[in-house]
Parts: C-alpha cells; sequence; structure tokens
C-alpha cells in the first residue's frame, strides 16, 4: 500500500483548540431558516405553504430529478414565510418558527433489524431521509451509493481523514460513536453489495485510530473492514488523494472514484445513513466544530439545520472582537461569509471565527517563479502558470495548464510566498472557460 501522496502542504492543526471538547447541545433556535438549495444537483421543491404547521422531521422540500435531495423539518412549529435567498436568486429559505413537540430524535424510534432488509429498500431509507455528503460537498448519498451496473465496485472507503485544520468534528465522532460508525459501514457494504471496506484515519488521531481499531476487534464482524493509520498531510482527505494513499489506484484526469471500482463516504455520512436506517431518522441536525481564536467557547455541537449564525455567536458566548474572516468548513478549502445570518446547512462541517494572526489578508505581489507550488501541488498542475495567464486575461494559455483538474485544496495558495491566490485564480479560469464554452 502507498502510505501518501505527492505534494501537499503542512499548515498548522490548530486542531487542540477543540479536540478534546466533548459534544454538547445547542439550544434549539427559535426560528430555523432552511435553505431548499443545501446539496450538489437540483434544489428541492418546497412542498408546505405559509402557515401551515410542521412536525419535526416532516418533508418540506420534495427533491426534483435524480440528483437532488429531500429537506426536512429541523423543529416542529409554523412555516411563517418561504423567503427568497439572500442573493435575491435561487429557489428559497423555508423559515419556521418553533413550538409544538419535538418527536423524532432516534431514543424515541426502536432500531429496526436493517439485515433483513434488502438493498432497494436501505437505498430507499438513505434517499428518503435527504442523507449527502456531510465533508463538505453535500453530494446526494442515495445517487453515490448507485454506481451504473458496468463500474463494479469492490471496495468502500470511509473518509475519516479530516486533513482540514481546526476541525475535529470527525474526529470526536469516531471517538464517541465508534460501534455506530461500524454499523453504518456495514450498511453501506449491503448496498453496495460488497464486503470490504477501509477507514483511512491521519495518524494525528490517535485515539480515534485506537478507539476503532479496540471496537473492530471486540465487534467479530463478519465483513472485510480495516482501519489504517495514514501520514498526516494535507490534503489526505481528497477523494483522488486518499484512494491513492490506500490502494495505490490512480484516479484518470476528468474521472471519478468508481472508474477505479471504489465509493468514498465521509466518516459523517456513514454515521448519518445509520441514523436513517436504523431509526427511520431523516437528515435535520448535525455534528460541527466551532473554533478560531475569536469565538469564546469553541467545541464540538450539534445544531440543528437552519439555526442562523448570529444564534451559534450568542450560545457560545459571544465574541472576543470582530472576527477578521468568518469562515465555513475549513481554513483551507472553505468559504468566507460577511453575514452572520447565514444558517448552518447540512454540509456545514465548522465554523471558524478568525483573528487577523489566523489569516493573511495582506496584498499578494508577482511570481518569483520559485516553483513551489508546483512541488506543493497534490495532482500535479503548474498553479504560477494559471495564475499568470488568468491574471493577464490569457484564458486561451489558462486552458492548456489543465485547470479543471484542480481539486481546489488551495495548497498553491498556502505555500506561496508571494502571497498570490493561486486557488482563486484558477477558480476563475474554470468560470470563463465554462463562460466560453456556452
Amino acid at each position: 500500500m502507498a502510505s501518501t501522496f505527492k505534494g501537499g502542504v503542512h499548515p498548522p492543526e490548530n486542531k487542540n483548540i477543540t479536540e478534546d471538547c466533548e459534544f454538547s447541545n445547542l439550544s434549539i433556535p427559535g426560528t430555523c431558516y432552511v435553505p431548499l438549495q443545501q446539496h450538489i444537483g437540483a434544489p428541492a421543491k418546497a412542498v408546505v405553504e405559509e402557515g401551515a404547521s410542521v412536525q419535526e422531521g416532516q418533508l418540506i422540500g420534495a427533491a426534483e430529478g435524480f440528483v437532488s435531495a429531500n429537506i426536512h423539518a429541523p423543529v416542529p412549529g409554523k412555516v411563517v414565510e418561504i423567503a427568497a435567498p439572500p442573493s435575491g436568486k435561487g429557489p428559497g429559505v423555508i423559515v419556521i418558527e418553533a413550538e409544538g413537540a419535538f418527536t423524532a430524535t432516534t431514543k424515541q424510534n426502536e432500531p429496526a433489524d436493517w439485515a433483513n432488509f434488502s438493498k432497494d429498500e436501505i437505498l430507499n431509507k438513505i434517499r428518503e431521509a435527504g442523507i449527502v455528503g456531510l465533508g463538505g460537498a453535500a453530494f446526494p448519498t442515495a445517487v453515490k451509493l448507485s454506481p451504473p451496473p458496468e463500474k463494479e465496485i469492490d471496495t468502500l472507503i470511509v473518509n475519516a481523514a479530516e486533513c482540514e485544520p481546526y476541525l475535529t468534528v470527525d474526529d470526536l465522532l469516531m471517538r464517541t460513536f465508534p460501534k455506530d460508525i461500524f454499523e453504518g459501514v456495514r450498511i453501506t457494504l449491503k448496498v453496495l453489495g460488497i464486503q470490504k471496506a477501509i477507514v483511512g484515519i491521519e495518524d494525528n488521531k490517535g485515539k480515534a485510530v485506537q478507539s476503532l481499531q479496540k471496537t473492530l476487534s471486540e465487534m467479530n464482524i463478519p465483513e472485510d473492514i480495516t482501519v489504517v493509520p495514514l501520514k498526516t498531510k494535507y490534503p489526505q482527505g481528497a477523494e483522488k488523494q486518499l484512494i491513492y494513499s490506500l490502494t495505490g489506484r490512480e484516479v484518470p484526469s476528468g474521472g471519478l472514484p468508481m472508474d477505479v471500482n471504489i465509493v468514498v463516504q465521509n466518516v459523517g455520512t456513514i454515521f448519518a445513513i445509520r441514523e436513517a436506517v436504523v431509526f427511520n431518522k431523516p437528515l435535520f441536525e448535525r455534528y460541527i466544530t466551532v473554533s478560531g481564536k475569536m469565538i469564546n467557547k469553541a467545541g464540538n455541537y450539534k445544531v440543528r439545520i437552519g439555526t442562523k449564525i448570529s444564534d451559534i455567536i450568542e450560545e457560545c458566548g459571544g465574541l472576543k472582537g470582530q472576527p477578521a474572516k468568518i469562515v465555513i468548513g475549513g481554513p483551507m478549502c472553505g468559504m468566507s461569509i460577511n453575514d452572520i445570518e447565514t444558517p448552518v446547512i447540512k454540509g456545514t462541517s465548522g465554523i471558524l471565527f478568525l483573528s487577523e494572526d489566523e489569516v493573511h489578508i495582506g496584498d499578494y505581489y508577482p511570481c518569483i517563479r520559485c516553483g513551489k507550488c508546483v512541488a506543493e501541488c497534490p495532482v500535479g498542475l503548474i498553479p504560477c502558470e494559471l495564475g499568470n495567464a488568468v491574471e493577464f486575461n490569457r484564458i486561451d494559455i489558462a486552458a492548456q495548464y489543465d485547470p479543471f483538474d484542480c481539486i481546489m485544496c488551495s495548497s498553491c495558495s498556502y505555500g506561496c510566498p508571494a502571497k498570490r491566490p493561486l486557488s482563486h485564480f484558477i477558480k476563475l479560469a474554470q468560470e470563463r472557460l465554462r463562460q466560453k464554452n456556452k
């Protein structure tokens, strides 16, 4: 087996802020703002009207088409508005004022004997529950678990690398619920009709590795499931890099994991699959990491979908001052926002409140042709040439450097001594080439 991949960087981990913070529940917000677009693919279509009463876990947005996902009410209450999104464009946001009884928690549902379910029954439960990838991409899980017949899948890889700095939610999930995760793995294997799974974890998560390995040895699982520690290096959790590190297989340019007979699922998604199949529980809440130097009570929390960031700030003791940046997700691949009324969605793995010494806000400078970005790029691109081409509006030249192979990991931007926003330039190249092709 390969132990790691070519390229990559070693940013400060900053996981010590929350890695020992056990899960706690944030208070249920008085009002939830639930977007109908929380996933890759077609947005869901609202199936409730303003003024309607809804129950916790009730379907409020139905998937439109094959690549889409259902949306469920995170709280019981009344639909007070179906509002336009902040941008003014898109499918809208369902606003629910909480009231009434909470009835959809796992403790109140008897566990199902999923071993007697057919593959189609399990897949339908996953689809109905609105499960999407919880690592950040939010691709509908039922679609990912339905590869074409000609793709002969032989291995499930559970992505437990959690290579992004600050984030510790997956680490704690593995330490807290190891049996549940393995049950989720076994359910997923049954859907795929295979027996082999590999759980890949970076070796900086020693407690999680020990927890899973110990639990695996005690459970006497009939399937071929292994837990493999990986070298800690960013972006170890990127699908193609993880596949290579664990199996030595190389996903071709423009290809997908299924092209090398593999399906990859984030460990948080595996946990959600188990809750959907065993307890018939829709995805209306999730665990997140709240971190950064500017928040008073950093930690790992269970939060309802649709909770505004402003509510989370209040629940976490407020801010120490004005953050230099607020980032949804991790600092490398995440998205910076300036509106704390933004709600948590299915793909929100973390919220970071970063100080000035945790980010770079200054100017960038001309390329010094040091080649560092080339050495660090995990997919073998030449980011400096892509950046120069975009900066001088030579999209024809940028096209020659395969910008669509970029995985947007930002390793090039992080390592550039001239502080050039190379991943941003590459994103611009992709967008301009798409417009040109149209």
